[in-house]
């Protein structure tokens, strides 16, 4: 096995360092890609049930709602 020296160890050490940088980059974008996907979702169906507890009385949407029951 040939060993490097000088600048070829520089070059593969900053190879090894992009690698390594930019895999826990793409992982670092792919969770917070799902972390907005979960909350646009979490909320379309907030929106949702809401809506159809609206539509069906609306008595338990207005104590949801402000958070507090009474």
């Amino acid at each position: 096995m040939m060993r490097l020296t000088g600048k070829d160890e520089q070059m593969g050490n900053l190879i090894l360092f992009l690698n390594s940088f930019f895999s826990y980059l793409l992982l670092f974008i792919l969770i917070a890609v799902l972390v907005v996907v979960a909350c646009i979702i979490g909320a379309k169906w907030r929106k949702s049930k809401d809506q159809k507890l609206a539509l069906s009385g609306g008595g338990e949407a207005e104590q949801t709602a402000g958070g507090e029951q009474a």
